[in-house]
């Protein structure tokens, strides 16, 4: 296991870091003009639905830096969607409606307060994660992905929109906090988009978890109901969105 960034409050802190393969960073080198690529945002795309939906969501309208912080995200999974398939998604509209709108229903489910320190286990393209963090600049995110290519697009984008103080983990949720033990019970919220197995991630999930910090999960486990007595479905909805949305939560008992 290889981690990189992972201290969220100390930005300049590398935990055994070691280089990646030039390869891996190849999308962003052609971002910055190195072979000449350029963005492949189609004509009329935009984000426009996801920022119209920002009263629904937020109670408030976009500010200038989120939008510019969410066009250039967006455009930076597109180009490195060429050659690393981080998502299936392939569009601007798509991307805005299918991760960064569907990252931002999470919100509802957060404790109210600034500084929450978050981990997003299996954070793949930064989901939901990044958008959370966008719209909440006191968040305290720390990003956990076993997989190589999609650790290198966060990095990549951690730098590119300016959030030096987000962690980025590369390791399985479990082996990353037997490594590093200074996480363990360090986190108020820990979120999982692409749950997989509850029952098995559920466990990994709790020892970042302070005592009653809370595990919120996109949909429900498979089988139909929660997998442990802890668990339970919660059901947020936004009429004028058009949009109903369970998810699976459970508090990390005393």
């Amino acid at each position: 296991m290889d981690l990189v960034q992972c201290a969220p409050d100390r930005p300049a802190a590398l935990h055994g870091a070691r280089k990646l393969d030039p390869a891996f960073d190849r999308p962003r080198r052609q971002q910055e003009g190195l072979s000449g690529a350029v963005v492949p945002r189609e004509r009329g795309e935009s984000l426009g639905p996801l920022f119209d939906a920002f009263p629904a969501l937020l109670e408030r309208r976009a500010t200038d830096q989120e939008r510019a912080q969410f066009e250039r995200y967006a455009d930076l999974l597109l180009l490195w969607n060429r050659t690393h398939n981080l998502t299936g998604l392939r569009t601007t509209a798509s991307i805005g409606k299918g991760l960064f709108l569907d990252s931002l229903l999470f919100r509802s489910m957060l404790p109210r307060g600034p500084g929450l320190r978050m981990v997003d286990i299996g954070a793949g393209a930064g989901i939901p994660g990044i958008p959370l963090r966008i719209v909440d600049p006191s968040i305290v995110l720390t990003l956990v992905e076993s997989k190589r290519k999609p650790v290198s697009f966060l990095l990549s984008l951690v730098r590119e929109l300016d959030l030096g103080d987000v962690g980025v983990c590369h390791g399985r949720a479990e082996d990353v906090t037997t490594q590093y033990p200074d996480l363990v019970g360090q986190f108020d919220i820990a979120l999982s988009r692409a749950a997989g197995n509850l029952p098995r991630l559920l466990p990994a999930a709790m020892r970042y978890l302070r005592t009653g910090g809370v595990f919120i999960a996109s949909g429900p486990p498979s089988g139909g109901k929660p997998p442990s007595p802890g668990m339970q479905w919660r059901r947020v909805n936004y009429k004028t969105l058009g949009i109903s949305r369970l998810f699976t939560f459970a508090e990390k008992p005393s």
